[in-house]
């Protein structure tokens, strides 16, 4: 029963993402890719601190004894909003989230087939690798239907 309900809270945290991906891409296109992302930033760092402060019970390391690679991922929260902020209107919200799946799970399965960064190895088999090929042709299929569609309304 547990893991389906956090199988269900992940989903959700996907529809989480692409909603924000959509207002951000909007904001951006607004009032600055870089303010957009300033803010979703902001306002993310404060209400993490209060949920530290108030929510979280303890650990068993704090951030100044944790080992410092795991810090690093931060940064790549920092990259996927900026990434996301920049290509939602020019590519779409569809396919600027099909494109951070295909990357997401592309990366995934390699990270389990490698066993990298500390995780248990999933080898790659054939099923796995279907997956990812299906991935980058959802992808493909995804961006050029945006593309005839453009084309449509330019020529009206």
């Amino acid at each position: 029963m547990i893991t389906i309900l956090l199988i269900l809270l992940a989903l959700l945290g996907g529809i989480a993402l692409s909603v924000q991906s959509s207002v951000n891409g909007r904001l951006g296109g607004a009032v600055g890719v870089l303010a957009a992302a300033w803010l979703t930033f902001v306002l993310g760092a404060l209400i993490s601190v209060l949920l530290v402060l108030f929510a979280q019970p303890p650990q068993e390391l704090t951030l100044l004894d944790a080992p410092r690679w795991q810090l690093t991922g931060a940064f790549f929260g920092v990259f996927y909003i900026i990434a996301m902020v920049f290509s939602v209107p020019q590519v779409g919200i569809a396919a600027a989230t099909a494109a951070v799946i295909t990357g997401q799970l592309t990366m995934s399965l390699l990270i389990d087939n490698f066993a990298w960064l500390g995780n248990a190895e999933i080898p790659l088999d054939l099923q796995r690798w279907c997956a990812i090929a299906l991935l980058f042709v959802a992808m493909a299929l995804i961006y050029i239907g945006n593309r005839k569609r453009e084309r449509g309304e330019n020529a009206q």
